[in-house]
C-alpha cells in the first residue's frame, strides 16, 4: 500500500515539474544565411510574445506541449512542439527557410492593352540624365513630402524682414501644416505596425474585423503614441498595443452596460 502511494506521489511530483513555466533561450539561423534579427515568436497556448535579437537569440516562457510560432516576411511560417527533451534541455535551435514568392504567369515581351497610361508604363525608355551623369553634386537624403514643402515655404523668405512667416503665423497656417505634418507621421507609423503585427496581435487578442480599424484609430488617438511606438522595436510597440487593447475591450463593455 505504502509503496501505491509512493508511485502516485512520484507521477504527482514529475506531473507538476513539467506544468511549471520554464524560460526557452532559443536560436534562430537561417539556411539563406540571412538575418535573424527582429522575428516574431510567439507561444501559442500561453500568449506570450518576444522578438529576436540581433543575433536571432530569444528568451521565453514554456511549458510541456506548448506551441511556439516564428513568424517574419522574409522566412517561411514554422512552428516547434514543446517536448519533454527540450524542456528539460531548456535550449533549441530552430533552423528557418526563405520565404519564396512565385508568380503563378510570366508574360515576355510587351502586351497592349489599349490602356493609355498602362501602355505608355509598359513601353521602354532611356532613363532621365541625372547629376550623377553630369558629376555635379545634388542632394540624395530624404525626399520631403508636400506637406513638408509646403511648411518650409510658409516659414521661410527674403529680404531684411521676410513677410511671408509672419502673415503664415499670424493667420494659423504654420499651425495648421505642422499639425498635419504630424498627422501624417503618425498615420504612416501606423500603418507600418499594422502590416507588421495585426495578424498575430489578433490572434492571441481576438477582435472581430469590423472594429479592428478602430481598435487602431483609438491607438492612433494617444498622447503618446509616437513616444511609445517611433523607432521602438517590435516587442515594445507589441506591449502598447496590448495596454491600449484592454482599454479599448473595457470601454467597450461600459458602451454595452
Amino acid at each position: 500500500m505504502k509503496s501505491f502511494f509512493l508511485v502516485i506521489s512520484l507521477c504527482i511530483i514529475s506531473l507538476s515539474g513539467f506544468s511549471q513555466s520554464k524560460a526557452l533561450h532559443g536560436e534562430l539561423i537561417a539556411k539563406s544565411e540571412g538575418s535573424t534579427e527582429n522575428i516574431h515568436v510567439i507561444n501559442r497556448t500561453s500568449g506570450r510574445f518576444t522578438v529576436t535579437d540581433a543575433l536571432g537569440a530569444f528568451v521565453i516562457p514554456i511549458k510541456l506541449h506548448d506551441t511556439l510560432s516564428f513568424s517574419s516576411i522574409q522566412y517561411k511560417p514554422q512552428e516547434l512542439i514543446i517536448s519533454e527533451q527540450i524542456l528539460e534541455s531548456g535550449v533549441v535551435v530552430v533552423t528557418l527557410e526563405t520565404q519564396v514568392n512565385e508568380l503563378d504567369e510570366v508574360i515576355v515581351g510587351k502586351v497592349l492593352t489599349g490602356d493609355l497610361l498602362h501602355d505608355v508604363k509598359n513601353t521602354e525608355g532611356k532613363a532621365p540624365i541625372n547629376f550623377y551623369d553630369l558629376g555635379i553634386p545634388g542632394y540624395t537624403g530624404k525626399l520631403a513630402t508636400q506637406s513638408e514643402r509646403r511648411l518650409h515655404e510658409a516659414t521661410t523668405g527674403g529680404g531684411i524682414l521676410p513677410l511671408n512667416p509672419i502673415i503664415n503665423a499670424i493667420t494659423g497656417r504654420t499651425k495648421m501644416l505642422k499639425e498635419h505634418i504630424l498627422i501624417e507621421k503618425k498615420n504612416t507609423l501606423m500603418q507600418s505596425i499594422k502590416s507588421r503585427l495585426s495578424k498575430d496581435f489578433f490572434h492571441l487578442n481576438p477582435l472581430l474585423q469590423d472594429y479592428r480599424m478602430d481598435y487602431f484609430y483609438f491607438c492612433l488617438d494617444d498622447a503618446n503614441f509616437l513616444e511609445r511606438c517611433q523607432n521602438k522595436t517590435d516587442f515594445e510597440v507589441w506591449l502598447f498595443l496590448e495596454e491600449k487593447y484592454t482599454q479599448y475591450m473595457k470601454n467597450k463593455r461600459e458602451d454595452k452596460d
